[in-house]
Formats: C-alpha cells, sequence, structure tokens
C-alpha cells in the first residue's frame, strides 16, 4: 500500500488499468495522448479528441473494456484553457480493470462524436451531458432532452447558468400546453 493511501484512508483495490495498459495506448496513438496521472492505484489519461472513436473501439476490442460505466461533463470555466471535460469511466469485467479517459473541450461548441455504436449505455449518458451541460455527441441516435422539457432555456450545471433565471411554464394552464393541445 503506498504511503499517500495510508494517509487517506484509501486502499488500492488493484482493479485499475496499470501503467503497462498506458504504455501500450501511447504506442497506439502517441501524441493522441496528451497526459497520464496516476493516485492511488487509478490510472488516468487525458486524450485530444479526434482519437476518442479510435481509442474506445480499441479498448473494447483489444483490452476487453466491455462496459462504459459512466460519463459525465465538467465545467472548468476559468480555471482551465479549455473550458469542458468529458470524463469517460470504463470497465473490463474479465481482468476486473478500470480506466479513467478525459477529454477536454473548448468552450465554445463543445462536441464530440458519440459513442452509442459501442456501448448502448451511452446513449442516456450523452443525453445527460448534452441536457445539463450543453456538449453535443456528434451522430447521436436521439439528442433529446433527458432530464429537462423542451422549452427549458441553457443547461443548469454550466458555471456560468444564471442561477435565478426564470424558466418557460409548463403543465395544465400553461402557454406551452396550451399550444400542444391546438396540434
Amino acid at each position: 500500500m503506498s504511503a499517500s493511501s495510508e494517509n487517506t484512508g484509501f486502499r488500492d483495490t488493484g482493479s485499475w488499468a496499470g501503467p503497462e495498459l498506458v504504455q501500450a495506448l501511447r504506442e497506439r496513438f502517441g501524441e493522441g495522448l496528451r497526459a497520464q496521472s496516476e493516485a492511488f492505484g487509478e490510472q488516468e489519461i487525458t486524450i485530444r479528441r479526434e482519437i476518442l472513436p479510435a481509442l474506445a473501439r480499441c479498448l473494447r476490442d483489444e483490452h476487453g473494456f466491455e462496459m462504459l460505466l459512466d460519463l459525465c461533463g465538467v465545467d472548468h470555466l476559468g480555471q482551465r484553457e479549455e473550458r469542458f471535460e468529458v470524463v469517460y469511466h470504463f470497465y473490463g469485467l474479465a481482468a476486473n480493470r478500470r480506466l479513467r479517459v478525459c477529454v477536454p473541450l473548448s468552450g465554445d461548441q463543445p462536441e464530440l462524436p458519440t459513442l452509442c455504436g459501442l456501448w448502448k449505455a451511452a446513449d442516456w449518458y450523452e443525453r445527460e451531458a448534452w441536457d445539463l451541460y450543453g456538449i453535443r455527441f456528434a451522430g447521436h441516435p436521439d439528442p433529446r432532452r433527458l432530464l429537462l422539457y423542451d422549452a427549458f432555456v441553457g443547461h443548469p450545471l454550466r458555471k456560468d447558468y444564471k442561477m435565478k433565471a426564470r424558466q418557460p411554464l409548463i403543465g395544465p394552464g400553461s402557454r406551452h400546453e396550451e399550444d400542444a393541445s391546438h396540434v
């Protein structure tokens, strides 16, 4: 157990992908891997957005990462050059391995290619990232809002979202409800 994990109460479970996987990915994708880090036995890589589809397919087909456990958006407004980041959590059942992959995105039009063709779980995760952060996924089969209603304006987990912004009313008696009844 490392000294850092002893001090914080974290325990290395051994389920995180090791540096040999990161080295194999670096050999395959070269400069597409922008950075790597390790903390408490966890491997994390940061990649260029252009290699995401090829890297994801490689992780699934060649390295046994059968599951996309999660993906989430992060807004680094004012803290980093690239405002947004999408963080993917992959898991390999057979080897009991995990890998975190981070993809930084610019703030003007954050967009990544969809991974729905590789993992069905990406469908709702990508819709959630669109709904809450405004991060688009090119090629997504159903890019509708997931958690918020269609008339909702903006993306509430962005750090510049106005907390007291007024939203259109929905439901019985609202203008949107009346408009829908005339269709």
